[in-house]
């Protein structure tokens, strides 16, 4: 089990991805921008941090690396139709944070999720 910040900013999405997280057996924080979900990375603590890329305030890739400063341990999980971007060194994403390209399917991102917190 897993204490999970989920940052994603599609409404239906977000649900979907909490329930099936959370029916995995793991606790679910989860935020319809990068602002709310860096005030919920300061204010507790968290095993990894899943989020998009393009959002809102805050994108993704910058909350990662703020992720990474709060936390070295925590793991790092972009999902994102945009894996290039996340990819992309200039971004300066972190080296450990691993992508799961959309669209994918719950079953994925729980095995994704499973297999990120083992290693």
């Amino acid at each position: 089990m897993a204490k999970i910040l989920l940052a994603e900013d599609d409404d239906s999405l977000r649900t979907f991805l909490a329930a099936a997280l959370n029916k995995a057996g793991h606790i679910v924080a989860d935020f319809p921008d990068g602002d709310q979900a860096l005030e919920a990375l300061n204010a507790m603590g968290f095993d990894l941090l899943l989020t998009d890329i393009v959002m809102p305030g805050v994108d993704g890739v910058e909350l990662a690396r703020r992720a990474a400063e709060v936390d070295p341990a925590m793991k790092i999980v972009f999902i994102t139709g945009f894996a290039a971007v996340a990819l992309n060194p200039a971004n300066q994403a972190p080296s450990k944070a691993k992508v799961l390209s959309k669209p994918f399917h719950l079953r994925e991102l729980v095995a994704e999720v499973e297999k990120v917190m083992a290693a």
